[in-house]
């Protein structure tokens, strides 16, 4: 009896510990990683915290535990404050005049051959025309003449003339301005459209943040080499925090609706998701069904997201698992 009862201390230690950490997460989304960096890696395990606690409060539950309470209640107040990481319930309302809106990080289409498979490129384009999205916006395209989607208006953003990676967003919809923002010292950035149906003009945004460039196969995560990815890490929040001033602040001169879609390369926990979304609602949230997930990784990670002012209706949401990236596509329906 008496081990069972060390064993159950223990235990009951780590869960502490992780409930404690997953309490002060809660905090996060409003600290900015250029006030304390640390915080905004320590974002990233967030998911895992509930996962962990998760598993805890079935274990104390099994046994008929009172330890139980603590999980319980760390979780059911980020049921409460933070973004959900599981939706039970999905939205399907399906409507002739909805927009259809799809974003996806397509990995340059395998231009830097990631995948030993030489269709890939084909089978995406095909898999997106089969979609038929209203509106596309893609993060990490690479433009070539054998990409050839057939939208009548289109904004391509290259880093340059010999450069041909950047961001595009296509639509079915007359665009009568489009911009760059144009991040500094960074191959990542954000770029807009205002486009009009029937009597509105709507801006849609096509945001890519800071990359993280985690490779979980080919990281070696020795000491030296934790800590050197720490730092990176560090560096990488920090300017995610800039970029994502600057989206703020041009965003703020915009007074019409407005769509924002992309990959944030951080998840709905972070600062910077937290920011965006203000006064927004989160297509996944509104619409979706489970974990969400959008990045290829076994822990469900959400770092894609279509956000939408809160005068629009979304009817729809989808997670698209198919393996022609490191990211799923996300798919969303929506009216005014």
């Amino acid at each position: 009896m008496r081990k069972k009862s060390l064993l159950d201390h223990f235990l009951f230690l780590i869960n502490s510990v992780l409930a404690t950490a997953l309490l002060l997460s809660y905090f996060l989304p409003f600290i900015s990683p250029k006030t304390i960096p640390a915080f905004a890696v320590l974002s990233l395990t967030v998911p895992f915290l509930i996962g962990f606690n998760g598993l805890f409060l079935i274990y104390w539950l099994i046994r008929l535990k009172k330890q139980l309470l603590l999980s319980a209640f760390v979780l059911g107040i980020g049921w409460l404050v933070s973004s959900p990481i599981y939706q039970l319930t999905e939205k399907k309302v399906l409507l002739n005049d909805a927009i259809k809106i799809m974003s996806y990080n397509v990995r340059m289409f395998n231009h830097y051959k990631w995948s030993k498979d030489t269709a890939l490129a084909q089978k995406t384009f095909d898999f997106i025309s089969e979609k038929k999205p209203d509106i596309l916006a893609l993060q990490e395209f690479y433009e070539s003449d054998k990409i050839s989607f057939k939208f009548p208006y289109t904004y391509i953003k290259t880093k340059s003339k010999t450069n041909k990676f950047g961001l595009a967003i296509y639509s079915n919809y007359k665009i009568i301005q489009a911009g760059s923002l144009d991040f500094k010292n960074s191959a990542n950035n954000a770029v807009f459209i205002d486009i009009i149906k029937e009597k509105d003009t709507i801006r849609v945004y096509n945001i890519h943040l800071e990359s993280l460039k985690i490779n979980p196969n080919k990281e070696n995560f020795g000491e030296k080499s934790s800590e050197k990815l720490f730092g990176r890490l560090k560096n990488t929040f920090q300017k995610q925090a800039v970029q994502t001033e600057v989206f703020l602040k041009h965003e703020q001169q915009w007074k019409g609706k407005k769509i924002i879609c992309g990959d944030f390369n951080n998840t709905a926990f972070s600062w910077a998701y937290h920011k965006i979304n203000q006064d927004k609602k989160d297509a996944f949230v509104e619409a979706g069904k489970g974990f969400g997930k959008t990045f290829k990784h076994p822990f469900p990670l959400r770092i894609d997201f279509i956000l939408t002012d809160k005068s629009i209706q979304i009817n729809n949401f989808k997670t698209l698992e198919v393996p022609y990236s490191d990211h799923f596509p996300i798919l969303a329906q929506v009216i005014w």
